[in-house]
């Protein structure tokens, strides 16, 4: 029998859905552990542990120590860690992002309300903050509204996890029942970066902080991600700013 949502949870999940700025799934992820279903806890955690490549990395549970933009200024142009650096300047990005987070989450343990968030899917969270940028260099996506959910559906296709996907059925529940002028911009991107996550090895939990000083093109051969595929113009939609920069 199908455990039903707990009717509080899904008034927070319409407040996404209505707007995902002012109730953005990082908070909706965290609420839902409260109430989460058990089975549904269980095949989410299964999903890393039983996988023969994520189960490792997962038990593993490495984490990066904390990232400074001055550490790629020697990297050559054409390296993974010159495209990083790139990608961060450009979109002025925050360098403390992950360490910001991982502070947060210590609060929530803390306070007791994720204590039901297995393991597996703590450190999932925490490495994807991370590894999040990485990730966006690696795949091609830009840092818009459209290339984040291209990434988010990625992620997704690449991993069963209840962060990437509360962000598909948000989205998807926005342009259904708030704004259907979102509907073709947003499922190209979840289109696009399903079938990009499907087709390439898995980059989840890899040590790419290891590897910045080698070819960018190199690396990408090698997971076959296909970059080249989301360097086209972002289509314009009437509410980008809904489109939140998301792990």
């Amino acid at each position: 029998m199908i455990t039903p949502i707990e009717r509080g949870f899904g008034e927070k999940f319409l407040k996404s859905i209505d707007n995902f700025y002012s109730h953005g799934v990082d908070w909706l992820y965290n609420e839902w552990w409260e109430t989460a279903p058990a089975d549904a806890m269980a095949k989410y955690e299964a999903a890393i542990l039983d996988h023969p490549e994520h189960g490792p990395l997962a038990r593993e549970a490495w984490l990066a120590p904390d990232f400074r933009l001055a550490t790629l200024d020697d990297c050559q142009p054409g390296t993974l860690g010159h495209a990083y650096r790139a990608f961060m300047v450009e979109n002025d990005l925050v360098e403390q992002l992950a360490a910001g987070y991982r502070a947060r989450h210590d609060e929530l343990r803390a306070s007791g309300k994720i204590d039901r968030m297995p393991d597996a899917l703590a450190y999932k969270v925490l490495r994807g903050f991370q590894t999040h940028d990485l990730h966006h260099v690696l795949t091609g996506y830009p840092a818009t509204p459209l290339g984040e959910l291209a990434l988010q559906a990625f992620q997704l296709a690449q991993m069963d996890f209840p962060y990437a996907a509360m962000w598909i059925a948000v989205v998807t529940g926005h342009m259904a029942l708030v704004d259907p002028h979102l509907i073709k911009p947003a499922m190209d991107a979840i289109t696009d970066g399903w079938g990009h996550g499907r087709s390439a090895r898995s980059i989840q939990f890899i040590r790419f902080e290891d590897r910045l000083d080698q070819p960018l093109q190199a690396i990408q051969a090698e997971f076959g991600l296909s970059p080249t595929r989301a360097s086209g113009e972002t289509p314009q939609v009437n509410t980008p700013e809904l489109l939140m920069v998301a792990a």
